[in-house]
């Protein structure tokens, strides 16, 4: 049984490590094969970028009517990230995917000395009017550059690192949970983390519930639908004996399939949910967040802590560890293991589905393919932490977090997933099991 156990979890091992390395060596390929004699040194594009879409913003870069050429212009907002520098007639374009706001950053340290930006500041939101181009000119001037120091760069980053994290931890758990009661790699567990977003955007904009009650509402049918899921989907094919590989063809199949109702449904819009984009305020020293962004942390910890608690005191919580070690013996002492799998989905659907609400305030905005976004990360923190144990997947979660929102010091923001994927190989290399992993799971 150990040996079956052992040999399954290096398959999948081998399989998701597969997948991640593709991500991460993809990027780095197109960006070397874009790369030509004459490109800067970071291979950003010069003059325009995201030519192939029909919303564009553009601009002019001048200091005393001369134009400023390499000057680096950027968009990181709502999923999407595009950069340029401006040409030698200091213009710049950069196309966007979506006819909606974007913010636009110029990058002060690419200005030539004594060259700041003077009004508006360096970051701007800016959206389209009637046409599909809109024109964006940042005001410049001399003066003194305020330098953000290295160290408090590195503590906001930290910071926005572990709310992520926490957030990936809902997920993980989640799913974690499903693997070691069933076996099953579930690809469309980040359907739940879409659907769960969604719903709170139904419930709290369309219905116009207030959003402390549109919340729960989401939780609680999106846990609904993990419950539905496995009586209508996977409990018949558990009794039928289906193979641990050809369950996982099926949630692939079904997260395809869910992911395209989604965008049938929303269509390829970013919405928002109330409240998305407040103010940050600034705490200690660089670390700034919203009002949201510390409620969303103190949830994802006091939810953590109760699935902890229930996992180790209850009744339910321990049944669940022990069919998660091993079925066949949880059955022969009596564990009713259909229950316990029963609730192990209702209970990682509602974990999902509150994942998915708190990162779309974080993001901000709700896009029909969210949850693909992050089902790397989600798998990534599971075998960090150790295939099968929920607490691993916690550990897992927060490293992953933290280093994907500190790589951004040194790696441009579209290549930040690297060093967290990286990593997770490295650990994989000398613990294959996981930090946390052991040769008895034990939730």
């Amino acid at each position: 049984m150990q040996t079956t156990v052992t040999h399954r979890r290096s398959l999948l091992s081998l399989l998701f490590m597969g997948l991640m390395a593709l991500m991460v060596l993809l990027p780095v390929a197109v960006a070397v094969a874009d790369e030509g004699d004459d490109a800067p040194p970071a291979g950003i594009p010069v003059g325009s970028v995201g030519d192939e879409y029909n919303f564009q913003f553009t601009g002019n870069v001048r200091h005393n009517s001369e134009p400023l050429e390499g000057v680096r212009i950027y968009i990181d907002d709502n999923g999407y990230f595009a950069e340029v520098l401006t040409d030698e007639r200091g213009r710049w374009k950069i196309g966007v995917p979506e006819k909606i706001s974007y913010t636009i950053s110029l990058d002060e340290f690419t200005l030539p000395d004594g060259v700041i930006v003077t009004e508006g500041g360096a970051s701007r939101v800016e959206e389209f009017g009637l046409t599909g181009s809109k024109s964006v000119n940042f005001f410049l001037g001399e003066g003194v550059r305020v330098v953000v120091s290295f160290w408090d760069q590195l503590t906001s980053r930290l910071v926005n690192g572990l709310n992520f994290g926490l957030m990936l931890a809902l997920a993980s758990i989640g799913a974690s949970l499903i693997y070691g009661t069933t076996g099953l790699a579930n690809f469309a567990h980040s359907e739940f983390v879409t659907f769960g977003a969604l719903i709170a955007f139904v419930v709290g904009v369309g219905f116009e519930v207030p959003i402390w009650l549109a919340i729960p509402i989401a939780v609680a049918l999106t846990g609904a639908l993990g419950y539905f899921q496995d009586i209508v989907l996977w409990k018949p094919l558990r009794r039928r004996g289906m193979g641990l590989a050809p369950l996982m063809i099926v949630s692939i199949g079904l997260a395809m399939v869910m992911r395209y109702i989604f965008q049938f449904a929303i269509g390829g819009d970013t919405l928002q949910l109330p409240g998305s984009g407040q103010e940050k305020i600034t705490l200690i020293a660089n670390i700034q967040l919203s009002i949201i962004d510390m409620v969303s942390m103190g949830v994802s910890i006091v939810v953590l802590i109760a699935v902890a608690l229930w996992l180790m005191k209850s009744k339910l919580g321990k049944a669940t560890r022990a069919v998660s070690d091993n079925a066949s013996l949880a059955a022969a002492s009596g564990i009713d293991v259909d229950r316990v799998v029963r609730v192990v989905w209702v209970v990682a659907a509602s974990l999902a589905g509150l994942g998915g609400i708190l990162w779309a305030y974080f993001r901000p905005g709700i896009r029909w393919d969210m949850g693909m976004q992050v089902l790397m990360l989600i798998f990534a923190a599971i075998i960090l932490g150790g295939i099968g144990t929920a607490f691993g997947a916690l550990v897992g979660s927060i490293i992953i977090g933290i280093l994907v929102e500190t790589s951004t010091l040194w790696i441009p923001s579209d290549l930040k997933y690297v060093g967290a994927l990286g990593a997770l190989i490295i650990v994989l290399l000398f613990k294959p099991q996981g930090l946390l992993g052991r040769k008895e799971r034990v939730g």
